[in-house]
């Protein structure tokens, strides 16, 4: 070995075998905007109001500079000072700019393409829908080529727990809230009634169990006889499910076999959507 590829002694190797250094953040230029909105964000990833002082240490911020960033966003109505609780919450204003993300639809066109592409591949019908009460309403539909139409059309509602979509949002919700949605017996609607159907709270909550186990969501007939579809949940940014990603075929043209297969493609498209509207795909 010649002295030029001799590794200099000491140092050098102590440098090779340290940790390369993080880089640090570059600093904001505009703090008090970021800061303005990490409060935002933090309330919003809340499932209650929060005192100044939790605020302050759950984003490293000295408690004089929150109180003065609350101070205006209440005076701009994007959060609520709740004097009895001494906690703050989000305002109206906050509410008006979720309201407008609604009206602008961005789920269903961000959600389009991903369903497209999924369509491409599996040769199979797909569709996005998102929880309305107890129902799930449809807002996208992907029809794949040659294959029958559907029931779940643009604008259709179906009780969430006979559908694979529905159920996929249901399993990712927390248990208590699935215990408000559907209280008693009246909850489960007689009209859509059939063998096999769940209607009543014991089997949801059995079958949800199942759900999250599994990973998806899967439905045997119970729409449309003759049909399965599988499932697999959209989730924001606190876990929360916003939506789900579906797709729907003829059971006897697709073996058994073949479904964990297809809905590890449904979990893919429905994780991407979740990375899109910075949410965070479901575990």
């Amino acid at each position: 070995m010649t002295a030029a590829a001799i590794p200099p002694t000491g140092h050098a190797g102590a440098l090779s075998s340290a940790p390369e250094p993080v880089p640090a953040k570059p600093a904001s230029k505009v703090p008090a905007a970021e800061n303005t909105l990490r409060i935002l964000k933090l309330l919003a990833s809340k499932r209650g109001p929060m005192a100044a002082s939790n605020i302050a240490t759950s984003l490293g911020l000295p408690r004089s500079s929150v109180y003065h960033l609350l101070g205006v966003m209440e005076a701009n109505g994007f959060v609520m000072h709740l004097h009895e609780e001494q906690r703050y919450g989000l305002g109206i204003s906050a509410f008006e700019l979720s309201s407008a993300y609604s009206r602008q639809e961005p789920l269903s066109r961000l959600g389009r393409p991903l369903l497209a592409s999924l369509v491409d591949v599996i040769g199979e019908s797909a569709h996005l829908a998102v929880l309305h009460g107890r129902d799930v309403l449809y807002i996208v539909e992907e029809r794949a080529k040659n294959r029958p139409s559907l029931v779940t059309d643009v604008g259709v509602r179906l009780p969430s727990h006979l559908t694979a979509s529905g159920r996929a949002i249901l399993a990712a919700l927390p248990k208590s809230q699935v215990r408000a949605l559907y209280p008693n017996a009246a909850a489960f609607s007689a009209r859509h009634e059939m063998e096999g159907a769940i209607m009543k709270y014991s089997a949801l909550s059995s079958h949800l169990d199942q759900v999250r186990q599994r990973g998806y969501a899967t439905e045997h007939g119970e729409v449309t006889p003759g049909f399965g579809s599988i499932a697999a949940a959209v989730t924001d940014h606190a876990g929360w499910p916003t939506a789900a990603v579906a797709v729907t075929f003829l059971e006897d043209k697709l073996p058994a076999e073949r479904w964990p297969v297809l809905a590890e493609r449904v979990r893919k498209a429905a994780d991407d959507l979740s990375v899109r509207i910075h949410g965070r795909p479901a575990p």
